[in-house]
């Protein structure tokens, strides 16, 4: 169980450093996304070849994993964007509405009632956001990318549930990543038209650093989140990835020195994000509780 939860957090911690990563690769987003995707998706399918793996799947399923991979892919561009308009630390701070607009979305699309306490706790991290983006408007287009980027990154979570009753997740998640790919191939050129590029291919700095993107935290994170659910419940993954924007701002600090760059406005903004973080768990260990106490 130990190793589980090893496992578990340092796939956590590679999704932090994400954020680190894309700041460091001078590539603008859409280019960035691109490579990653290029090269986690040979590689994920190399795997596939070595092992002689057939990943079956009927093709319909197909084209509606493909959609759901163009959403995931659209969601990593306006995430990156926002890092490189703003920084790190916001664009993280913005990720941080994902569970906000799951709690609004995710009932309209699955025919479920809302939530009112998690809509209220999703308002408190959107009145986070706002203090931020109120008393700090040098951060205007990046934290406007930032929310786009976590209505998109909610989405794709709620349509992949009806894939995983039917798939593998190793199956899901290879087709969602190519599909994305195709996607974001057959875009890139009207993208590269309105965000002109510095330069079209990676640096080798830029190069070592995508392939510490798409293997480390891709791959790998992925291989270490997939073995931990073996031991480990869902319930108990879900509720640690809260922590993704916590390692990424303090690795943001750590490494950039954002805090001296950010002012108190973004701390009283943060605090209130982080107080719905943790009422929302609180909400969730309850009701777990309660349906173990209805099944025993």
């Amino acid at each position: 169980m130990r190793k589980a939860f090893l496992q578990l957090h340092i796939a956590i911690f590679l999704a932090g450093f994400t954020g680190i990563l894309g700041r460091l690769i001078t590539l603008n987003a859409g280019l960035l996304v691109w490579y990653r995707l290029l090269i986690t998706c040979l590689t994920l399918w190399l795997i596939v070849l070595v092992r002689k793996k057939v990943l079956a799947v009927p093709y319909r399923d197909v084209m509606q994993i493909f959609f759901v991979g163009a959403i995931a892919a659209l969601h990593w561009v306006t995430f990156y964007a926002s890092v490189k308009y703003a920084n790190v630390s916001v664009a993280l701070v913005c990720f941080s509405a994902i569970g906000f607009f799951t709690a609004l979305l995710e009932p309209l699309i699955l025919k479920t009632k809302h939530s009112r306490f998690e809509v209220l706790l999703g308002l408190m991290t959107i009145a986070g956001i706002y203090i931020i983006f109120h008393f700090d408007p040098q951060y205007k287009t990046g934290i406007i990318l930032g929310i786009i980027s976590a209505i998109l990154g909610s989405l794709f979570p709620i349509y992949n549930k009806r894939f995983l009753e039917k798939h593998a997740p190793e199956t899901v998640t290879i087709y969602e990543l190519t599909g994305g790919f195709i996607f974001l191939t057959l875009l890139i050129p009207i993208y590269l038209i309105l965000v002109p590029a510095d330069h079209i291919f990676p640096t080798l700095g830029d190069f070592g650093w995508l392939l510490v993107l798409s293997w480390l935290c891709t791959v790998v994170a992925f291989n270490l989140l997939m073995n931990a659910l073996k031991r480990i419940s869902a319930f108990t993954v879900n509720l640690s990835y809260n922590l993704e924007p916590v390692y990424g701002i303090l690795l943001a600090f750590i490494i950039y020195r954002e805090n001296e760059l950010l002012r108190t406005s973004f701390y009283i903004g943060l605090l209130l994000i982080v107080m719905s973080v943790v009422m929302q768990t609180m909400l969730m260990e309850r009701e777990r509780r309660k349906v173990g106490e209805i099944k025993s």
